[in-house]
Formats: C-alpha cells, structure tokens, sequence
C-alpha cells in the first residue's frame, strides 16, 4: 500500500457517500446479489486515484467510509483519517476503464441480460432502431452499436488488455462473458443512466431474438 498527501479525506468520504447511495439503487434491482459488484469514482486524475466500494459488503448497506482508494493499477492507496479496507481485485479494471476513456465513474453490475446476451453473442452483441440507444449517446435510427464481449479472467491486466482491444469509442459498455457488465459515465448519474439503458436494450434484444 502506498501513501498520499493529496487527496482531501472529505472529498473521499464525498465521493463514497454517492457510490453508497447508486450501490443500494442497484442491489435494489437485483444486479448487485449477495455482496457482488463495485463501483467506482474518480477522486484524482494527476495521478489517477479512484474511491471504489470494498470487497465482501452487502452493496445495499455501505456506508461513505465503506470503500478503498486505489491507484491506476489498482493497488491500495493509504488516505489519513480512512480505515483501509480491502478493494475488489476488480479495482484493476476500473482504473483502466477510466484512463481509457476518460469516464470519471464505473459501474460493474452482475446483469443477468448481459450475461445472456453475452452467452448469444459472443463476437459482440448489435443494437440498431431503438429509442432508448438516445440514453447510452448514440442515435435512435441508422446506428449500428456493437456491445463487445470480452471472455473472462481473474488476471485484471490481462482482462484490462482484452478491455483495451475491444474499446471503441462512442460505446460506453463493455460484457465480461459470463461475469457481467462494465458501464461508464461523465459521473455517477451517467453511469447509471448508461447501465439502466443498456439492460434495457440487452433486455429487449434477448427477448426478440429468433
């Protein structure tokens, strides 16, 4: 664990407070089961440092100090005044998503419509002529989104490498087969309007299929 003087123990707790407010909306939808699932804010970009929910909490119990400060591999950073709990090994990933693109929050859901669509199609799920791709950015007719779908693995920087392959800009998701749902966002509340609107839409494309 490595130490910092820059980062203000106020603005960490902050940033806690609103990952436990979007991790209790989304245990509440069922996508963050058991104690599965984190979330994650950017609290510094030079370096970059991110405030992530801890391993092995009920996700619709944390409380602002319920979360680790980790680096841009993901490692554990100390901040006075915060008891350091353990960060998911996910961390890893999270960092790398938000220094690719550029997204100050992501969300890591356990969506079971992702999952399945994922199992379907496996080379990238396609999504065209639908409303609710407004909410992830895109346009509603004669927009061809490709959801990549990356396979798995407990290794993050190998499994941040295959993130980093699959990227494209301008689609803000990434499917971990048979794992779940990475999403991003200029905030929380983006992210979150991003991952309601892709479940959606995986949701729909799954149901339709034939």
């Amino acid at each position: 664990m490595t130490s910092t003087e820059t980062l203000a123990l106020k603005d960490v707790l902050a940033a806690g407070d609103r990952l436990a407010a979007e991790s209790a909306r989304f245990a509440g939808l069922g996508w963050m089961r058991g104690t599965s699932g984190n979330l994650s804010e950017v609290v510094s970009r030079d370096p970059l440092r991110l405030a992530v929910t801890a391993s092995g909490l009920d996700k619709g119990e944390l409380r602002a100090s319920d979360i680790a400060v980790v680096d841009g591999a993901g490692a554990a950073v100390a901040v006075d005044g915060l008891t350091s709990l353990r960060p998911s090994a996910e961390a890893g990933l999270h960092a790398r998503v938000a220094a690719v693109t550029g997204a100050d929050a992501v969300v890591h859901v356990h969506s079971l419509n992702a999952v399945v669509a994922g199992h379907h199609w496996p080379e990238g799920v396609r999504l065209r002529d639908l409303e609710m791709l407004k909410g992830i950015g895109r346009r509603a007719h004669d927009d061809e989104v490709v959801v990549p779908v990356i396979p798995n693995s407990q290794d993050m920087a190998e499994l941040g490498d295959r993130f980093e392959d699959a990227y494209e800009q301008g689609t803000p998701a990434v499917i971990v087969a048979s794992h779940g749902l990475y999403a991003w966002g200029s905030d929380l509340t983006h992210a979150r309007h991003v991952t309601e609107c892709l479940d959606w839409l995986l949701g729909y494309t799954v149901a339709t299929a034939r």
